[in-house]
C-alpha cells in the first residue's frame, strides 16, 4: 500500500488533487490505515494513470469518472481508446513540426488539415456502425461494397474543402474534441424527431407574427428567433450557435431552392423575414 505522499512523488500530483478525486469518486483509496491516512494499492495506482492519460486531453473530470464507470468497458478498450487518442495527437504534432518546418524553409504553403486520417476513420466506423442494414444496401448498390465507399469516403473527406467546412464546425462546437465526440457520436432519430416537430411549430408561429405586423426589431420576434437558436443547438450539439444561424440566414437569403422550399411551405416572403429576424437578434443590422 502506499500513502497519498508516496503516490503524489511518483505520479507528480498534488495530495490535493488526490484527496479531490476521492470526493467525487473518481479515484477512492483502497483503505485507511488506522490514523486515517488514504491508501492506494497497485491497482489503484493504475486506475490513477488511466486518469492521467484521459487529463492529458483536458478531458473533464466528469467525462473521465463516466468513461472509467462504463460496465461495457474492460481495461483493454480503454487503453485502446487511449491509445488511439494518443495516436491522433500524434499525427497532429507531427503535422505542426512539419508546417514550421515548411515555413522556416520558406514555405508559406497552410495546412488547413483539421481531422487526421486516424480521426477520419474513427468517424467513419463509427457512422458504419450505427447504420441501418438497408442503408448498407444503399451503399453498396451505389459504390459497389462498403470498403469502396470507404475509400471514398477517406478521399472525400480528406480534401481541403471538406476540411475547411469542418473547421467551421470545429468553431461551432468550441473545440475539435467536441466536434469529433459529435460525429462519433450523432443524436438518435426520436431526438431529430422531436427537435424537427418543434422547429415547424416555431416557424408556424413566427410565420403568423409576420403576418400580424410584428417587425423583426420586435421583442416578439426575438423571444421566437431565440427558441429557433436553442433548438438547433440542442439538435446539432454545438456551443456556439451564432455563426451557424448567421450563414443559416444567409442561405433563406441567397439560396433560391431554400427561399422557394420555405415561402411555398409558409407564405410569400417568410425566408426574407426570417433572415432579417436572425440578423437582427444577432445584431448583424448593417447586413439587413
Amino acid at each position: 500500500m502506499r500513502t497519498v505522499k508516496e503516490i503524489a512523488a511518483i505520479t507528480g500530483i498534488s495530495a490535493r488533487t488526490l484527496h479531490y478525486y476521492d470526493e467525487i469518486g473518481l479515484l477512492k483509496p483502497t483503505n485507511k490505515s488506522e490514523a486515517g491516512y488514504r491508501l492506494y494499492d497497485d491497482k489503484a495506482l493504475e486506475k490513477l494513470q488511466q486518469i492521467l492519460f484521459f487529463r492529458e486531453f483536458d478531458i473533464p473530470l466528469k467525462e473521465i469518472k463516466t468513461v472509467m464507470e462504463n460496465p461495457s468497458l474492460d481495461k483493454n478498450q480503454i487503453l485502446k481508446m487511449q491509445r488511439g487518442m494518443l495516436l491522433a495527437k500524434k499525427e497532429r504534432m507531427e503535422r505542426l513540426i512539419k508546417s514550421i518546418d515548411n515555413i522556416l524553409k520558406g514555405d508559406k504553403a497552410v495546412d488547413f488539415e483539421v481531422f487526421s486520417k486516424t480521426e477520419i476513420e474513427e468517424i467513419f466506423n463509427s457512422m458504419i456502425r450505427k447504420m441501418q442494414p438497408e442503408q448498407k444496401n444503399v451503399l453498396t448498390e451505389k459504390f459497389g461494397s462498403v470498403e469502396k465507399f470507404r475509400k471514398h469516403f477517406m478521399e472525400e473527406a480528406s480534401s481541403e474543402q471538406t476540411q475547411r467546412n469542418w473547421k467551421k464546425l470545429v468553431e461551432w462546437y468550441g473545440g475539435k474534441d467536441l466536434a469529433l465526440e459529435a460525429a462519433t457520436n450523432p443524436v438518435g432519430t426520436d431526438v431529430i424527431h422531436a427537435c424537427n416537430l418543434r422547429q415547424e411549430s416555431i416557424m408556424q408561429k413566427l410565420t403568423e407574427r409576420m403576418k400580424q405586423g410584428y417587425p423583426v426589431t420586435s421583442f416578439e420576434i426575438k423571444e421566437i428567433i431565440g427558441e429557433y437558436a436553442f433548438v438547433q443547438k440542442q439538435l446539432l450539439r454545438i456551443k456556439y450557435e451564432k455563426d451557424f444561424m448567421l450563414q443559416l440566414a444567409n442561405l433563406y437569403q441567397t439560396n433560391e431552392q431554400i427561399k422557394k422550399t420555405c415561402d411555398t411551405q409558409y407564405g410569400e416572403g417568410v425566408a426574407d423575414f426570417f433572415a432579417k429576424a436572425v440578423k437582427t437578434f444577432y445584431k448583424k443590422n448593417d447586413e439587413i
